[in-house]
């Protein structure tokens, strides 16, 4: 059987991860095991663990490489001088390019998070609630500075949040929109509606 092969953006690890997510993508992380991954990448299964530890160490690498991509964005919008409509509409943007670019992980991460070892699952939950809690705080900053209508914000972050992640059933229409229409029609009706 062959080697896994790097290449001069992804590490071996890196190559392993991929397939992996795509993988639990379409099987989910239950119904995957370490010897399909090693054969869909034409490799001995205990080879394998001269990169990983475990099949859940992967899931852990998926989802927290996802989660953690999403709160080092966040801190950066944060960290902005913009206005609080124009941070949500920055975290509206790098959702959808977070799906368009990076789909099988996002799509696990999404899907079977609920997977993770006990103390990470604990660990996940937070980070995911942490991440909506400051989403919520850049809210009430729009509407103490009257940039944002008067209600309520958690709900207003979980549409935000379902809207985008709904984007993948978009997934096998891809090609019929770029990025970039795709990003500016959604923070167009997710901030301002579609009603005329």
């Amino acid at each position: 059987m062959a080697k896994i092969k790097n290449n001069i953006n992804n590490t071996k690890k890196d190559i392993v991860l991929k397939n992996a997510a795509i993988l639990f993508r379409k099987k989910g992380f239950k119904a995957t095991s370490l010897r399909e991954l090693a054969d869909t990448m034409g490799i001995e299964a205990p080879s394998l663990y001269n990169h990983i530890n475990s099949k859940a160490e992967l899931l852990h690498n998926i989802c927290f490489g996802v989660a953690n991509d999403f709160m080092t964005n966040l801190q950066a919008v944060i960290a902005t001088k913009e206005s609080a409509v124009e941070k949500i509409a920055m975290l509206i943007r790098f959702h959808i390019l977070k799906i368009y670019s990076d789909f099988d992980n996002v799509f696990v991460a999404n899907h079977e998070w609920k997977q993770l070892s006990k103390k990470d699952l604990s660990a996940f939950i937070t980070q995911r609630k942490d991440y909506e809690n400051c989403v919520i705080e850049i809210i009430h900053t729009g509407q103490k500075n009257k940039q944002m209508k008067l209600l309520n914000a958690k709900i207003m972050v979980l549409t935000i949040l379902s809207a985008v992640r709904g984007l993948e059933i978009l997934q096998s229409h891809k090609n019929n929109f770029s990025l970039e229409e795709l990003q500016d029609n959604m923070v167009e009706q997710l901030l301002n509606g579609i009603v005329k």
